[in-house]
């Protein structure tokens, strides 16, 4: 049981480390998202293009948009976490039979 503690301290630190590498390493940047570069480049292929798709509820500031997304991501992170404690519970009750 110590054993596994001190794994998951271990794998703690590295995520963390992972974590606040690119910030240290590069503290001037901006860490934007995947959208705003491929729209950016669709523009410079086609600058005629139109979206096919508009939003329809645009959120009113960047907080909001970013605590839906932090929001869904601890939905889905939940969700997955209860389906696989419930088969680990699952295989165990099997295997204690």
């Amino acid at each position: 049981m110590k054993s596994l503690f001190k794994q998951n301290i271990i794998l703690l630190f590295l995520i963390i480390v992972i974590v606040i590498t690119p910030l240290i390493i590069k503290r001037d940047s901006e860490f934007g998202g995947a959208d705003g570069e491929a729209e950016g480049v669709i523009q410079e292929i086609n600058p005629d293009y139109e979206p096919w798709f508009e939003s329809f509820w645009e959120p009113p500031s960047g907080e909001i948009e970013s605590l839906l997304f932090s929001l869904q991501v601890a939905i889905g992170a939940g969700l997955i976490g209860y389906i696989l404690g419930v088969l680990k519970e699952r295989r165990k009750i099997v295997a204690d039979r």
